[in-house]
């Protein structure tokens, strides 16, 4: 299929051939928005020459689309989906006609974005920005892995008006990503007119000023466009490459052409005949009205990943009951641990960990000891960092992608909803979250990341109450393909015990996704509670046993997925339940407790103890006093709720 970047430039055949397929790329990007009514003609005209070389000369197998030889196309402005259905069409992946009854249509894989569940879609796209991220997370694994694939992420002028993208250029420079080629379509035209009137911008002195090569082009001469491929490709000069393809928006269709109108606009039956003829091609409109009418969706198609991680996870650590230590560096000894075990290990999944410029305070050094090689410094560009964790994990990578909860999650929250989207699988290991984060004050106190992340489908969520657990959880999530959050704090925590004196969570504990641990028992009321506050839970039990109360202690580490049978169970025997969280207290550990025991049609007492408003600077204990969350707040919220 493919026809490489070896000849000195196309043939004349090649180029014949070429413009046959565009004509009839065209007509399918009519078609499929003309059926519809709905679509993006005017960029999917403007980029199809560049699609259709780019498929020509890479590596692929349309018969094999997860082929592990195969080279990355991301389109970052995935709104140009009849460009890519009609490309990947006319290159052998699917039947066009697929695409005609089901574009736009409930139920259908075609969607009005390009998703991955279409053989030949390596990344859903269409929130703008995001796209080269996602390439450069493929090419980056294609140098760790050294397979020499290569990558292509194609983009739209205006979309270079998003901040993400000059994160993703300087990392792509940094790390000497030349296997890696930008094209932008530049038809200077948007949604809202010119883009020089939107927002003024030089594309290519921005680029090069990160330090890639910029190429201008002729975006409808395939020669110059392979010209420039094979350049780029054949340097090897560590430096990255993009070529801006001068284009005219709604190209080849003359009553379109050059009118932003069309960016988000389908043509008129009238004007779809009139471009037919125009073009060459039948028009069948009606009869594939008629077929549109009698299919409900189109054939199915999945999204294959390798799910089958290989990987060393090794013996877990415990910490006695003397030591008092901060759960990321129980993490950072775990992950030190994933280093050593795997770094020479045949078959073994490259495990990379990624910094925001917080290496310390995530504690990665000894990782970064370990596998400097593997260690990501990806600088203040956690918008980035989210999509190159989330890409990576997709290409044989076990990525843990460190920095502050209020980072990867509440500012990166667009990016791992894509992520999910993605069906990736990165390790997002998230500290100083809470009002645990203390001095730092509240734009630091990320108190929503539970509420969060548990909107995410496939997001899985732990928090762990002490640094035997934190190594537990992390040694228990690496090999699974699941994207996961871990959240900590910051301060350091005591070793949490049982009755006689052991370690409750180390020793032979075994952390069970979706298990919650009961670490001290009592009848007169039941504690949920969660990371830093399961100690604070522990010692309000104590204190109250003395007093002949017996309040049930319960670790609620797994948020996602969550122990609805210990819930119902406390509720049934029990009946008086509290949820303890250094969390907004409406949407976090208490939303979970009260949706399961609402959904069971239970009628029990409830009391969700929780942060309630904007906190200050602090010391983490005088503020979570402040919120009436110290041990004695529980205590006596026990005693009152058993009481009525």
């Amino acid at each position: 299929m493919s026809f490489g970047f070896e000849a000195d430039v196309l043939s004349a055949e090649l180029v014949a051939e070429l413009a046959e397929r565009r004509r009839h790329a065209a007509a399918d990007i009519v078609r499929l928005t003309s059926l519809s009514q709905s679509g993006h003609p005017g960029g999917s005209l403007s980029t199809i020459d560049a699609l259709l070389v780019i498929y020509a000369c890479m590596n692929h197998k349309p018969d094999a689309p997860h082929w592990d030889g195969r080279d990355r196309v991301v389109v970052s402005h995935g709104h140009i989906s009849p460009a890519v259905y009609g490309t990947l069409a006319s290159y052998g992946y699917f039947p066009i006609e697929e695409a005609y009854v089901g574009f736009r249509k409930c139920g259908s894989v075609f969607g009005g974005h390009v998703e991955t569940v279409v053989p030949g879609v390596e990344w859903n796209t269409g929130n703008l920005g995001q796209g080269l991220s996602a390439g450069v997370g493929f090419a980056m694994a294609a140098k760790l892995r050294g397979t020499g694939t290569r990558s292509f992420v194609l983009m739209g002028d205006g979309e270079q008006q998003k901040g993400q993208i000059s994160e993703a250029r300087r990392f792509a420079v940094k790390f000497g990503l030349d296997q890696l080629v930008a094209l932008i379509d530049v038809n200077r035209l948007q949604i809202g007119g010119k883009t020089a009137d939107i927002m003024p911008l030089d594309i290519a002195a921005d680029w090069a000023a990160d330090g890639w090569n910029v190429v201008n082009v002729d975006g409808h001469s395939f020669q110059e466009i392979y010209s420039a491929l094979k350049a780029a490709l054949a340097a090897k000069s560590g430096v990255p490459t993009v070529v801006l393809l001068n284009t005219i928006m709604g190209k080849g269709i003359s009553a379109i052409e050059d009118n932003c109108k069309y960016h988000g606009q389908a043509l008129t039956d009238a004007q779809a005949e009139a471009a037919f003829a125009e073009l060459g091609v039948e028009s069948n409109l009606e009869a594939l009205r008629a077929l549109r009418k009698t299919r409900n969706s189109t054939l199915p198609h999945h999204i294959h990943v390798d799910r089958n991680i290989v990987l060393k996870t090794g013996s877990p650590v415990t910490y006695d009951v003397k030591t008092k230590t901060d759960c990321r560096s129980a993490y950072g000894t775990a992950l030190a641990d994933l280093a050593r075990l795997n770094r020479d290990e045949p078959g073994s999944w490259p495990v990379v960990g990624i910094s925001c410029d917080l290496e310390g305070s995530v504690k990665m050094n000894d990782f970064h000891a370990i596998t400097p090689d593997r260690f990501i410094e990806a600088g203040i560009a956690e918008h980035h960092a989210a999509v190159l964790a989330g890409s990576l994990s997709k290409e044989g990578v076990v990525p843990f992608y460190s920095t502050f909860g209020m980072f990867a999650v509440v500012e990166g929250y667009n990016q791992q909803r894509l992520n999910d989207q993605n069906e990736t699988a990165p390790k997002v290991v998230v500290t100083h979250c809470g009002l645990d984060v203390g001095e730092d004050g509240p734009t630091h106190q990320c108190i929503d990341y539970v509420s969060l992340m548990r909107n995410l489908f496939g997001f899985e969520c732990y928090v762990p109450a002490d640094p035997n657990e934190t190594d537990r959880i992390i040694r228990t999530v690496a090999p699974r393909y699941a994207p996961t959050l871990v959240a900590m704090g910051r301060s350091k925590l005591p070793t949490i015990a049982t009755l006689d004196g052991q370690p409750a969570l180390g020793g032979d504990h075994e952390f069970v996704p979706g298990k919650w641990v009961t670490l001290r028992e009592g009848n007169d009321a039941v504690v949920f509670a969660v990371g830093p506050m399961v100690y604070r839970a522990v010692e309000a039990s104590d204190a109250l046993a003395a007093q002949g109360f017996g309040l049930r202690v319960v670790n609620a580490s797994s948020l996602k997925p969550f122990d609805r049978d210990c819930i119902l169970s406390a509720a049934r025997e029990v009946g008086c339940l509290l949820t303890y969280e250094d969390h907004h207290v409406d949407t976090g550990l208490g939303a979970i407790v009260a949706g399961a025991v609402a959904d069971a049609g239970l009628a029990v007492r409830l009391r969700r103890l929780g942060v309630s408003k904007y906190s200050t600077s602090g010391v983490p204990d005088d503020l979570f006093a402040a919120q009436g969350l110290a041990p004695s707040d529980l205590a006596g919220a026990a005693r009152a709720l058993a009481a009525r």
